[in-house]
């Protein structure tokens, strides 16, 4: 339980420090969109910015919010697949007893704002983004949770982060089957076809970070031609990586003791520079720790700091932008309204009610410590969308005041869940002191 402890409170603070980021850049971006530099902020993410050679076959041309969307979010979605691959395997939905409360959960705050949205929405432009409440943006509800302190029970914190990775699996499905468009299908055989490839090659162990790269970004392209959004392309890429180690802990031990007693005994008599010996010795240390990484852990640790604080803070700041005002949209403002509401309500009564008939089938429990105020208050902070809603909604719509009012409601849906779910858990987390 300490090592689970340890591990998901390294995930929460990286996730908590990167969401205070993310509120800044957003704020940042929305007092740009609106300020009398407003024109500049949209000529700025869709200026043409082009990769190769302008006037030959070879070369790549799009506005800078699509080379962020599609090729930087790639890498988002690729740390996505390492956590789901991670979870699936050795963590919180190894069985699905364990999965089984995120899960309902997950199918309830999907199905109902989509229920929520649809029934709203019903007969009027912008149908469409129906997809867009029913995402959760794990950085900001775990952020809220680390603001309530170490009352917070761990159960609590690890229904919350096992609840959003199956919500992302989920948003995923939906954005390859649903919001993807005039596929080339011989494409997607060319791209799974080099997927089952390294994917074999992952089973038998024969691992290259170099080789798995070029791989990846061939099959990133092929998917970006063929119709299918390119951000499918590191969910799948991420499932190839392998999990398992070349050394396991006790060789990994004992080599390196033995390396570090043949370096202790062939110290040189030069306070800088090596023996020949030690600096084998250290060769094979280096190369010994290598192979005690698992592939996937590595790539997970190495790249989290860079999405959490780089490629989100980019994408929040490209997309977060919106006019904050009424009048410009027309016959759309209905979809502020419709997906404000479907956040904050279908996702609070979606996770509430799958969850209490999860744990009144016994096919599910509550986590030791949690009460169903918490959970209560947990499902409200699923109505926090931004991230994954502001994504979709570019992918859903093409008129642009579609998009505005997509983001509107996005913002001020998220904006009234997160400060619920903060106010019910402080609440009934300090009931919960008192009782004790």
């Amino acid at each position: 339980m300490k090592i689970i402890s340890n591990s998901i409170n390294r995930f929460i603070n990286l996730e908590t420090s990167s969401s205070i980021l993310l509120f800044i850049v957003s704020i940042i971006a929305v007092l740009w969109a609106n300020s009398s530099f407003g024109n500049f902020y949209e000529d700025f993410w869709n200026h043409q910015f082009t990769i190769g050679f302008a006037n030959s076959d070879f070369h790549l041309a799009k506005p800078l919010i699509l080379w962020i969307n599609d090729g930087l979010m790639a890498i988002f979605f690729f740390v996505i697949g390492l956590e789901v691959k991670r979870e699936i395997l050795e963590g919180e939905l190894t069985t699905l007893r364990k999965a089984s409360l995120p899960i309902f959960a997950a199918i309830g705050g999907m199905l109902f704002p989509v229920l929520i949205f649809s029934g709203l929405n019903y007969g009027k432009i912008g149908a469409e983004g129906w997809g867009i409440p029913m995402a959760t943006d794990i950085a900001f509800t775990l952020g809220i949770l680390k603001l309530l302190g170490n009352r917070v029970p761990l159960g609590l914190k690890i229904f919350l982060t096992a609840f959003a990775i199956v919500d992302d699996i989920g948003a995923v499905l939906v954005i390859a089957i649903f919001y993807s468009a005039n596929i080339q299908w011989d494409l997607i055989m060319y791209a799974l076809l080099l997927v089952g490839v390294v994917g074999f090659l992952s089973y038998k162990q024969v691992y290259s970070k170099y080789f798995y790269f070029v791989i990846g970004f061939i099959v990133w392209l092929l998917f970006l031609k063929s119709g299918i959004h390119p951000t499918i392309a590191g969910i799948l890429m991420a499932f190839t990586i392998p999990i398992q180690r070349k050394v396991d802990c006790m060789s990994y031990f004992k080599s390196v003791s033995s390396e570090l007693n043949i370096f202790k005994e062939n110290s040189s008599s030069s306070n800088t520079l090596m023996s020949k010996k030690q600096i084998e010795a250290v060769g094979n240390i280096e190369t010994l720790t290598e192979e005690a990484y698992s592939p996937l852990q590595q790539l997970e640790h190495n790249l989290h700091g860079w999405v959490s604080y780089i490629i989100m803070p980019i994408f929040a700041l490209a997309n977060a932008g919106v006019v904050l005002s009424f009048d410009g949209l027309g016959d759309a403002s209905h979809i502020t309204l419709n997906i404000a509401l479907a956040l904050v309500l279908g996702n609070t009564i979606g996770i509430v009610l799958m969850s209490l008939i999860g744990i009144k089938l016994k096919l599910a429990d509550l986590p030791e410590g949690v009460n169903y105020k918490q959970l209560l208050g947990v499902s409200l902070l699923g109505g926090l969308g931004f991230t994954m809603s502001l994504f979709i909604a570019n992918l859903a719509f093409n008129d642009l005041t579609l998009i505005a009012a997509a983001k509107m409601g996005i913002i001020i849906g998220s904006l009234i869940a997160g400060v619920l779910g903060y106010l019910i858990l402080r609440f009934s987390l300090k009931i919960s002191v008192k009782k004790a």
